[in-house]
């Protein structure tokens, strides 16, 4: 069942520390913890953590912080940020929170940058940013890095950040590709559903690429949400929740906790909500371990991906992480 390609590729996963439904929020960073150990156990290679704010679906606001949660509960796995957001923050902070992370967990840490402001504008202006913070992105980006090297015209220095190598990644939405090439860093692109146009993204970032201190060669990580199990419906069922959610956020303006399936299926909804619920459901690879094997092996010709970043959340923490060791069986199934 397993592929010479599918086997090749790097596995890795990004938990966005969903809260559920009747749930205290706190539970789901230990969720996060917890999957962590059960990804290392299972041989994927990274764990990331995601920064939400002001999200009533989402406990990940403050991602270093969870980072180094997860980091002192692990041994092996790489672990870091899907995404750090730099608008939200400057850059000679995060050069110093991923400093002190790498100096505690040597070789093990990513930074993953993305550059997203505010889910709306009340948080927004919580954070004291605005939309167009997201257009000096590059510039953070090179700021970023430039602590790392000690390049600074203030005369002031990145510690423990100076000298220490953390592995770099721009989470590439819309023009995300396009700085990622030019900065020479490894790209990641979501997201599976619209295969055109990240295809398109990866195209563009790969003809524009220009080698750097951090990468010699593009290097593209895909995410999306994979779901795997016994049946192509129990897979189906995993998607249910977030799909909900999903849905509700563009008819509501808020992005709820996560439901069970089953209410979530239950709901008696406008003809705009099923249309949203509907969309949010396609697209993904989700069904039983042979016809999930067959769809990663077609992405992965399509993308020439040197790894996938899986997303996947559900309500379902027996189904999540029973989809988790059903996805190793196929790219590690000898472990």
């Amino acid at each position: 069942m397993s592929s010479t390609l599918i086997s090749r590729t790097r596995f890795s996963v990004l938990d966005r520390s969903r809260t559920r439904e009747g749930r205290p929020p706190t539970e789901a960073l230990r969720d996060t913890v917890a999957l962590a150990r059960e990804a290392e156990a299972l041989g994927y290679h990274r764990f990331w953590v995601s920064e939400h704010h002001g999200v009533p679906g989402v406990a990940g606001s403050a991602p270093t912080v969870l980072a180094a949660a997860v980091a002192a509960a692990t041994r092996t796995i790489r672990v870091g940020t899907g995404g750090v957001m730099l608008p939200n923050h400057r850059p000679l902070v995060v050069a110093e929170q991923f400093g002190v992370l790498e100096a505690l967990f040597p070789g093990r840490i990513d930074m993953g940058l993305g550059r997203s402001v505010g889910f709306t504008d009340g948080v927004r202006k919580a954070l004291g940013r605005d939309k167009d913070d997201a257009e000096d992105f590059a510039a953070q980006l090179g700021e970023l890095l430039d602590w790392f090297t000690g390049g600074s015209p203030t005369g002031v220095r990145a510690r423990p950040a100076e000298g220490l190598t953390v592995p770099p990644f721009v989470l590439a939405l819309g023009e995300g590709a396009e700085i990622a090439a030019r900065a020479g860093l490894p790209m990641v692109i979501g997201d599976l559903r619209n295969r055109e146009r990240m295809l398109r993204g990866i195209d563009r970032y790969r003809s524009l690429f220009r080698p750097s201190r951090w990468a010699a060669e593009p290097y593209v990580v895909i995410s999306g949400t994979v779901a795997v199990a016994g049946t192509e419906a129990a897979a189906r069922r995993l998607l249910i929740p977030e799909a909900w959610s999903l849905a509700y956020s563009r008819t509501h303006g808020t992005f709820p906790p996560l439901a069970p399936a089953e209410s979530a299926e239950a709901r008696t909804m406008t003809a705009k909500e099923r249309d949203f619920y509907e969309s949010a459901l396609a697209g993904h690879i989700a069904g039983t371990p042979e016809q999930v094997a067959h769809e990663l092996e077609t992405v992965l010709k399509e993308t020439g991906a040197e790894e996938v970043l899986v997303t996947t959340s559900t309500y379902d923490r027996a189904g999540l992480l029973d989809s988790f060791r059903r996805l190793a069986a196929l790219f590690a199934p000898g472990r």
